[in-house]
């Protein structure tokens, strides 16, 4: 069977310091933009953030349950859920409805004891990744990240390098575009740059 992307580029990086996330913004169904600002980026804990890409509605009640227990586990136990632990769960939660899947593919990616990044697809199926894209545009950015990817990237490095593949997909894939979020976590948490700091990569990148 052949492989289908959706529409949609996502990227997730393990940096020597921290995670880097980077998404492009368009959200189309078939040829049709039906959003030009569209979120792909969600914090899931001050350690803890992932990326979706497929279908809307099915990764927005996947992100739903996961908050749930994540929160409910924080509370629990009064600390933070590993990175792994979140992961599994999320895997759980993909595998329990393989039977009537959720067409969405996610990346969780976070700081606990080191950094960390997982990819999980539609059957739950779990792996571990130095570096990962998802969507149509995942090919493209695969052709800049296999090439210029190195374990011991810096945040700052790493922001470069994966805002570079989103913007490469933006300029091939008509179903990535109009704009992108980035979202780092280190060891102060999570935080997503501002239009300022995006506006001064693209003019570094140029």
């Amino acid at each position: 069977m052949a492989k289908i992307y959706h529409g949609t580029t996502t990227v997730g990086l393990v940096c020597s310091d921290g995670i880097v996330f980077a998404t492009d913004t368009r959200v189309t169904a078939d040829g049709y933009i039906a959003h030009k600002k569209g979120k792909k980026l969600y914090r899931l804990s001050n350690h803890l953030a992932m990326t979706i890409a497929g279908t809307v509605a099915d990764a927005q009640n996947v992100i739903d349950i996961l908050m749930f227990y994540i929160r409910r586990y924080e509370l629990e136990k009064q600390t933070k859920i590993p990175v792994k632990a979140a992961a599994t769960l999320a895997s759980n939660i993909f595998m329990s409805s393989r039977l009537f899947p959720y067409i969405t593919q996610v990346i969780i990616g976070g700081v606990d004891t080191s950094p960390s990044l997982y990819q999980i697809d539609f059957f739950g199926s779990l792996t571990k990744e130095y570096l990962a894209s998802t969507g149509s545009g995942s090919p493209i950015a695969y052709s800049i990240l296999e090439s210029e990817y190195s374990p011991s990237l810096s945040i700052k490095d790493g922001i470069k390098l994966a805002v570079k593949a989103i913007l490469a997909a933006m300029k091939r894939d008509t179903a990535t575009g109009e704009s992108f979020d980035v979202g780092i976590i280190d060891a102060n948490g999570y935080r997503e740059l501002s239009e300022d700091e995006k506006n001064k990569l693209i003019e570094e990148l140029r």
